[in-house]
């Protein structure tokens, strides 16, 4: 793990929150392993959440027909996009592992969270429709998500009263991580940390420790390439050039 780089994006109110004192472990072991670790503190930067045509320095190409995601795709290729924007692309750039540490809300990551993939991971800089899922821009790259739920593990089975934690963190891990290309880690669940004794908190904290001495060295979880959606669509052409044969 020596020389790779770190960045954690952190979202929390609180820094007495069990979700600072994971990113502080994180930080400190990740440092001790030799790696660069660069934190971006959301609420302490008063992140923007919302996508808007600020985003863009300058004029946009359509201002009575504002298209986000094209119109961030020609300011990244301009150099016309925000401050805040670029700085958070460069630490991506620079990242080989990324952690996304933050309590769940609603079942999702904060707004605030939210916002930084919306207004980060733009169009043309994090994907296009050539690169993506496993043919991603950023498949030399790991993350992970890190997070606490207000709800104990039973209860996010699949027989439990919120479902699946696997269905839940779909639309994070495969619709936004692995759609722009990432290495998807296992992700690191603090299950219901302020339901528990102080005692199983520290416990938490320690295994937190124990798994990112290795944590560079997972393998990632296996999600299907994009490989398998070429492939279909040849067969679905293929069967359609069929049927018009088989017609006339």
């Amino acid at each position: 793990m020596a020389s790779k780089k770190v960045l954690i994006v952190y979202a929390h109110q609180s820094s007495g929150s069990f979700n600072s004192a994971a990113k502080d472990a994180a930080v400190e072991v990740l440092t001790a392993k030799g790696c660069t670790v660069e934190v971006s503190d959301l609420y302490a930067m008063k992140f923007k959440a919302t996508a808007t045509a600020e985003d863009i320095t300058g004029k946009v190409k359509n201002a009575d027909y504002f298209c986000y995601g094209e119109e961030t795709k020609l300011a990244w290729e301009a150099g016309k996009l925000t401050a805040d924007i670029t700085e958070e692309q460069r630490k991506l750039t620079e990242a080989d592992l990324v952690i996304f540490q933050f309590p769940m809300y609603w079942f999702t990551v904060p707004a605030i969270m939210k916002g930084w993939m919306d207004r980060v991971l733009t169009l043309g800089y994090a994907f296009t429709h050539e690169k993506r899922y496993s043919q991603g821009i950023f498949k030399d790259k790991k993350a992970m998500l890190s997070f606490t739920t207000g709800s104990q593990e039973s209860m996010f089975s699949a027989n439990g009263i919120n479902g699946d934690m696997n269905v839940t963190l779909w639309p994070l891990q495969n619709g936004i991580l692995q759609y722009c290309g990432f290495q998807v880690l296992a992700p690191q669940i603090f299950w219901a940390p302020s339901h528990v004794p102080s005692e199983a908190r520290g416990t938490m904290l320690e295994d937190w420790r124990t798994r990112m001495q290795g944590l560079l060295g997972e393998n990632p979880l296996a999600f299907t390439p994009l490989d398998c959606l070429n492939d279909m669509m040849s067969i679905k052409l293929l069967l359609r050039k069929i049927l018009l044969i088989d017609t006339h």
